[in-house]
Formats: structure tokens, C-alpha cells, sequence
């Protein structure tokens, strides 16, 4: 792919030199993973809730414009104050204005994968405004300078004798105490008095009621709730796609969301926030960033369905095994496969072929997005936009030659398996990678072609 020094292979070469933190990392989301099935297989509904939150999602997106109006006109009757942003520059742009008119510069904020998206805390910061995230993984990774690895566990990749050394050195932990009780004990301490003095609260947007103007937060560690409620401003940061028509779609939706993130029967807090409560400034942004220009194409707009769970990170091979920050963007794993493309193609053109298309991805999403077909389809359309090295290209063509001439095709075969049998030095080299990183397979007697001859019956 393009040689930028930072494209998914190599970041992910970088995470398997610790083949230990591999198999750890790879052993614990395939855990996560199984306590999705055993949840899902809980209920005799499953599918059909699927099938139900897929259609709903499919209905919003074919009126998504006629939603928003609702939602907007609603949530301002409730006395929420909606604000419109065309991209992440402007909802950054947006959140700094509010924020600079209570003459602010120390923010709390809970975990929101759309503001993570747009940046916001690097464009805060740079503005001399602390950010200090409330979720737990997520403080974690900032304290560490670093992004969340995963949208739903983001320090996923981290030990806890490294979560240890990190206390020790930034809130003043015993050395050496690794205890995962009594480290997030001292981030509770830690965090408290950054929520006593947080005027303004930031959070995310699981769903929002076009019915009732009302919005819902997910969390399991009540961060969000904990931070809203001692603030005197409350920013809700939602992409437009977020919407749903009524409230009772919602039982759909939390049935499924914390099954498929973590095995959860249902998030520990599911929080509604329909107006502002006494003295206090609610507002809303609602960001498109890129989301029209992907709901008017016919083979990604599916996309915009996800919930954000991350069923498909924890089923992922791929992603198992190479670690969230390989994948060089705020989402990782296969959804962000398809997402990141559609934001700059050229820049995330490796992406698109991190991913066996084995479909584990597709089968585990909740709202049954087509995610490996999606990834197949971006990898049409990074070979036709030329987002590809020169040796790729060769390849490419050279194996098209190839698979159109029969006759070509067959000599290739018997050469192959000559060349497996009595010149594997051949094969077995760096140039081959394949041979990087697996065992050359041994040549077969024969090719499946003669094998169908010799056994296929009148």
C-alpha cells in the first residue's frame, strides 16, 4: 500500500514484536467475544431484534433529514440548544465558542467517540483549555499521551502492572501496586475533585428520540451522569446518524448494545436527558462530517446504522492480533475499516485489506451492517482510484493475465507445485510474504482440475 511509514502492517509488525501482549490481547476480546454469545443465546429473540433494529436503522437513514427537523424542533421546545456543524473544524469551532463564553479552561469529559473523531481535546488543549476524561480507560490512555485502542474498552491494550507504573507516576500510587481495586479506587479519588470543580460537562450521544428531544448516554461507570449533574453547562457531541424515530425503539436498541459490546445483559446506566434542569445550559452539536456524502452512496451508507458496540473489533482475527492503534484512526477494527476511507480514502487506503473478509464481523453486528462486503467494495475502489504502490499494481495485473488465459493458468499450476516439491528455497525467502509469517503449504499431487477428472461421476 502506500508507503507513509505508518499504514496498518507496519504499526501492526510494531505491536507483534510482544508476542506475549498479543496473545493476551488476542485471548481476553475472543473472551469478550464468547460472553456476546452466551447473552445473545440468552435471548430466543435475538435475530428478530436484530432484523428489527437493522430495518429501523434502514427507515432513518432513507428520512434522516425529516428526523433531524423533528428532533431539533423538539429538543429546542424542551430547552435544549441545538447547534449545527458542518465538520469537525466547525463543531471544534462550536464547543471552544461555548466554552470561552462562561470564560472556562478546565473541562470534564465523557467518553465520546465522535469528539475523538473531530480531535477535539488535542484543538481544546491547544487553546489552553484542560480536557480531563472521565471514563476510565479513557484516562488512562490520556494520561499515557496516547488514543483509545478501542471504542468500548480503550485501554484494552494495557496491562495492569503498567496501569500500575502509570498511577504511580501521574497520581502518586505506591510503586509496584498493580491491584486493580485499589487503582481504580485512587482514579475515583483522583477524578472527584476534577468533578466538583467542572462547570462545563462534555459527553457523547448513544441515541437520540426525534419523538421526544430527548438523548440517551450509555456509560457503566456513571461518569457522565456524575459530570452533568455538577455542571453548569452541558454539551451533548452526537453525529447526525445517532437518530432514532420514537422512544420505544429504544428497548430495541439497549437490548442489543451492551450484549454486544461486553456480554451485558444492559448497560449499568442508561441515562436520559430530555431538558436542562434549573440554571443550567444544555446544548447539542450535531455533526455531518462527512455522513451525507456517505448516505448518498449506495454500496457505504449501511454504515451509518452502527451503535458503536464494538462486536466487530472483538470477533476480528485481524484485529486481535494487531492492536487498535495499527489501524492509524479514532475508530479502529472493521467498522473503522469502512469508516476511515470515506473520511480521506488515499490516507486510509491500507485499511480496506486489513481484514480476511472472513464475515465473523458481519455475523456478530447487531444492526447487520455488511461490513466485509463494504471492505471488499473500498478495496475496489482503492485499486480504481490508483491508491496503490507499483508493486501491487504489478501483481494485480500480472495475476489477471493469469486467471484469463486457461492454458496459462494450468502451466502455472504444474510449475508451482514442481517448483514446492523441489526448489522450495524458491518460496522461502523475504521476498514471499506470505512466507513471512507462515509455513509454505506442501504442493499437492495433483490439481484440482485432473482430481475433478479422474472422480467426477456421470
Amino acid at each position: 500500500m502506500i508507503k507513509t511509514g505508518n499504514t496498518h502492517s507496519e504499526l501492526a509488525d510494531k505491536f507483534n514484536r510482544d508476542k506475549k501482549r498479543v496473545e493476551w490481547h488476542d485471548e481476553t476480546l475472543w473472551f469478550v467475544r464468547v460472553k456476546r454469545d452466551k447473552a445473545a443465546l440468552q435471548i430466543p429473540v435475538w435475530e428478530q431484534l436484530r432484523e428489527a433494529a437493522s430495518q429501523i436503522k434502514n427507515n432513518v437513514l432513507g428520512n434522516l433529514h425529516n428526523y433531524l427537523v423533528q428532533f431539533e424542533k423538539n429538543a429546542q421546545a424542551n430547552g435544549i440548544r441545538i447547534h449545527w456543524a458542518a465538520d469537525a473544524k466547525e463543531h471544534n469551532e462550536i464547543v471552544h465558542a461555548i466554552i470561552k463564553k462562561h470564560a472556562i479552561n478546565h473541562i470534564i469529559k465523557s467518553k465520546s467517540m465522535l469528539t475523538e473523531e473531530c480531535g477535539l481535546n488535542e484543538y481544546l488543549e491547544n487553546q489552553g483549555i484542560e480536557v480531563i476524561d472521565t471514563d476510565l480507560g479513557e484516562r488512562i490512555v490520556q494520561l499515557a499521551h496516547e488514543s483509545p485502542s478501542h471504542i468500548v474498552l480503550p485501554c484494552i491494550h494495557w496491562k495492569k502492572e503498567e496501569i500500575g507504573q502509570l498511577f504511580h507516576q501521574h497520581l502518586g500510587t505506591p510503586h509496584g501496586n498493580a491491584d486493580p481495586q485499589f487503582l481504580t479506587a485512587a482514579a475515583r479519588t483522583h477524578l472527584r475533585e476534577h468533578f466538583l470543580k467542572g462547570r462545563v460537562a462534555i459527553t457523547g450521544v448513544n441515541f437520540a428520540v426525534a419523538e421526544t428531544g430527548e438523548f440517551v448516554v450509555c456509560t457503566n461507570e456513571g461518569n457522565a451522569d456524575l459530570g452533568v449533574q455538577l455542571a453548569d453547562v452541558h454539551i451533548a457531541c452526537m453525529g447526525i446518524e445517532k437518530i432514532i424515530p420514537q422512544r420505544k425503539h429504544l428497548g430495541v436498541f439497549l437490548r442489543l448494545l451492551a450484549r454486544s459490546a461486553t456480554g451485558q445483559p444492559i448497560t449499568t446506566y442508561s441515562s436520559h436527558f430530555q431538558k436542562p434542569r434549573a440554571g443550567q445550559e444544555m446544548h447539542m452539536v450535531l455533526v455531518d462530517n462527512g455522513r451525507s456524502k456517505r448516505l448518498a452512496s449506495d454500496d457505504f451508507r449501511n454504515a451509518l446504522k452502527c451503535i458503536r458496540c464494538g462486536a466487530c473489533f472483538n470477533t476480528c482475527p485481524v484485529y486481535r492480533r494487531s492492536g487498535g492503534h495499527s489501524y492509524h484512526t479514532a475508530i479502529a477494527g472493521p467498522i473503522g475499516s469502512i469508516l476511515a476511507p470515506g473520511f480521506d480514502l488515499k490516507k486510509n487506503s491500507d485499511l480496506p485489506f486489513a481484514s480476511t473478509l472472513c464475515g465473523s464481523c458481519t455475523n456478530v453486528c447487531p444492526v447487520k451492517i455488511d461490513i466485509h462486503q463494504q471492505l471488499f467494495k473500498w478495496r475496489q475502489a482503492v485499486v480504481k482510484e490508483g491508491h496503490v504502490d507499483l508493486s501491487k499494481k504489478v501483481v494485480l495485473k500480472f495475476t489477471g493475465f493469469v486467471l484469463s488465459h486457461p492454458l496459462i493458468y494450468k502451466l502455472s499450476g504444474t510449475l508451482g507445485r514442481w517448483v514446492l516439491r523441489n526448489l522450495p528455497v524458491i518460496t522461502n525467502t523475504r521476498l514471499n510474504t506470505w512466507y513471512k509469517q507462515r509455513e509454505m503449504p506442501p504442493a499437492p499431487k495433483q490439481s484440482f482440475n485432473s482430481w475433478y477428472k479422474q472422480n467426477k461421476r456421470v
